[in-house]
């Protein structure tokens, strides 16, 4: 099979040593900050400093324009720097686990999901919990580890191996078993969810092995890897989001009603429509930095199809 452009792309130069060390200072001097102080300077740091740079305001910018062309540049440039505010604050909670989870301990959980949830723990039951990078996504399961909870996970490891190696081990800091997006991570999720376990997975990234149907109103292609393991392990597909308070530094975590088994594509549909009421509701909370449509690939994709389908 060939690689792609990306594999081919050699990893873990002296350009990605560079870039994750000054990730790594920054990181350590924001964590001797207290809670506080750190949270919203690290949000500022990312809002008008980092993403300008980086590129991620113009591509925030352009998602929006993309789903709402009829929204002004000035309410786009705005929902675009409190993404990155978010962005910032959701990395620096992050990067403090025992903070996070002191924090969360006392944190409101309610949601429609919450008393089937306890229920499944009690009998020991699977459980899948199914989330998008809104608000801060790790808010919930923080919430329910220090509850006394055990949520593994499945990551998508970052292209530069250097600050993989340190965001892995944060993600293990949470809550362990925590497997490596591949068919090995996959299948090590599966074991641990169908042996009567909890996971959680987030679904809101662009792949191109998904199937493709609307997010926000646009063909974006999505994995149905969720619901295929919750039919597969019998767990409950329940959506969770951490909804960011208006402080700034708190969350509500909220446990949605399980999404009911069946077409796996009808179950993805479903958790899909559910983060879209989220964005609806606050769009500055989901992470409009990613690329999530690639609307040139998907056309140059449609193209070669129709061309296949005619012949010679």
């Amino acid at each position: 099979m060939a690689k792609t452009k990306r594999e081919n792309k050699p990893r873990g130069g002296a350009k990605d040593w560079l870039s994750d060390r000054v990730i790594r200072g920054l990181i350590r001097t924001m964590l001797l900050l207290p809670w506080r102080w750190r949270v919203p300077l690290m949000g500022g740091l990312m809002a008008r400093v980092v993403a300008p740079m980086a590129g991620w305001q113009d591509r925030a910018m352009a998602n929006l324009a993309h789903v709402w062309p009829e929204m002004s540049e000035a309410e786009r440039r705005w929902i675009a720097r409190q993404v990155a505010n978010n962005a910032g604050r959701t990395t620096i909670e992050n990067y403090d686990v025992p903070g996070l989870l002191k924090r969360m301990q006392g944190a409101d959980l309610h949601g429609e999901g919450l008393a089937e949830i306890e229920e499944a723990k009690a009998e020991g039951r699977p459980v899948l919990f199914v989330t998008g990078h809104y608000g801060n996504h790790e808010a919930p399961r923080a919430a329910l580890v220090a509850r006394g909870y055990r949520i593994g996970g499945l990551y998508r490891p970052m292209a530069n191996p250097y600050f993989n190696a340190h965001y892995a081990a944060n993600m293990h800091a949470l809550s362990d078993p925590v497997f490596e997006q591949g068919r090995r991570g996959t299948m090590g999720l599966i074991r641990h969810i169908k042996d009567g376990g909890m996971g959680v997975l987030l679904f809101d990234v662009y792949d191109s092995n998904g199937v493709v149907f609307d997010f926000m109103g646009q063909p974006a292609p999505t994995l149905t890897s969720a619901a295929d393991i919750a039919l597969r392990t019998g767990a409950l597909l329940v959506p969770f989001f951490g909804l960011r308070r208006s402080d700034g530094l708190g969350f509500d975590a909220v446990f949605e009603k399980p999404v009911p088994h069946g077409d796996p594509v009808d179950m993805m549909q479903e958790v899909t429509r559910r983060l879209e009421a989220r964005i609806e509701a606050d769009p500055g909370q989901w992470f409009w930095i990613h690329r999530r449509w690639k609307p040139k690939r998907q056309e140059r994709r449609q193209r070669k199809r129709a061309a296949a389908t005619m012949g010679p």
